[in-house]
């Protein structure tokens, strides 16, 4: 018993010494990030942009009935020439004839009636004169003779209305162009405010085109366009901005934007396919895809990965122009420099990156 109490103080300082003698665990490697990343390119300064589209009247105009009806005649076709007063379709008017002769004869009625009483108004009052009747049942004559007149007025006004509405039978042209759709055949019941006969007015012509956000935001302040007919590129016209819609197309994300045509030649006809070409701006530009931008502060930054030790480091950079795919860099970044594309809401600046590929 004595000789184990002697020996367990020294067994608990030699297992001590051994665990300190144990090395240090080693600290687990740092993370590495896979990130997407693109090289950055100036675009070249010049650059020339062509885009197709078509070419559509300045002004359209929708002929349409203000009644309703079934439409039995319209003797114009897309192409035709029309001019003012002409006739574009026709409805089925037998009920609104009809109608016109019940209110004729309501008025001829009312006239008839009216007669009469203007005829005892002047026979009572002779009898008046004579003091054979009183003021009080003179009067009443008067009255219905008012009330007669009144009558004839009102059918009248119904008459008109009924003229009115066989008018609107007939659709007729009020200006010079030429049929560019039509939107019912004869026989179909055509509701009031259908779209029967769409005409483009000879006020001029437009090259219509689609036009992506980042060209409509660079492209130069009165820029000359030259546009020319897709199947003969000799067929060319100047033109100038007439239009941009403020809105993009929710589905393709493009601007609708109208070009003047100066004195287009004949063979540019209406709905013919022609390609636009217009300079950009004369300076270089940097472009970035959306997903690389981030926040640092209240400025704007992207993620710069250094190729030779693998690393990412914030830098600010000053936005010219954006929209929801693209951004246009004033400042901040140079040809060649690797920018982060996907990945940015995870990185710290010194952190370890693994390129998956270059963003397009």
């Amino acid at each position: 018993m004595p000789l184990i109490r002697t020996f367990g103080p020294l067994a608990l300082a030699a297992l001590t010494l051994l665990a300190a003698c144990r090395p240090a665990p080693e600290p687990p490697p740092p993370e590495v990030r896979p990130v997407r990343t693109m090289t950055v390119m100036k675009l070249a300064a010049g650059q020339t942009v062509s885009l197709t589209g078509t070419v559509q009247a300045q002004t359209e105009v929708n002929y349409a009935f203000r009644i309703d009806g079934r439409m039995i005649d319209r003797p114009v076709r897309v192409g035709d020439a029309i001019r003012p007063g002409q006739l574009l379709a026709r409805l089925d008017a037998s009920n609104e004839e009809a109608a016109l002769a019940s209110a004729r004869a309501q008025l001829a009625s009312a006239q008839a009636q009216a007669t009469e009483q203007r005829n005892n108004v002047n026979r009572q009052r002779e009898l008046l004169n004579q003091r054979f009747i009183s003021q009080a049942a003179f009067d009443v004559f008067v009255a219905n003779a008012q009330s007669a007149d009144s009558a004839v007025i009102s059918a009248r006004s119904q008459v008109d209305l009924a003229q009115n509405r066989v008018s609107y039978t007939r659709l007729v042209a009020d200006a010079p162009g030429t049929v560019a759709a039509v939107g019912a055949e004869p026989g179909e019941v055509v509701p009031a405010g259908r779209m029967v006969v769409q005409a483009a007015r000879k006020a001029g012509l437009d090259a219509v085109f689609d036009v992506p956000a980042q060209i409509k935001d660079r492209a130069p302040p009165n820029a000359e366009i030259t546009v020319a007919l897709t199947t003969d590129r000799n067929v060319t016209a100047k033109g100038r901005v007439r239009e941009v819609s403020p809105r993009a197309d929710p589905v393709t994300g493009t601007f609708k934007v109208r070009i003047g045509l100066i004195d287009p030649p004949a063979s540019l006809r209406l709905g013919s396919t022609v390609t636009g070409t217009m300079r950009m701006e004369t300076t270089a530009a940097i472009e970035i895809p959306g997903s690389a931008l981030v926040r640092a502060g209240a400025q704007s930054a992207v993620w710069i990965v250094d190729p030779k030790t693998q690393t990412v480091s914030q830098r600010p950079i000053r936005v010219a122009s954006h929209d929801a795919d693209r951004v246009v860099v004033a400042e901040g970044l140079e040809a060649g420099d690797v920018v982060v594309t996907a990945g940015v809401q995870a990185l710290h600046p010194g952190q370890k990156v693994r390129l998956l590929g270059a963003a397009k």
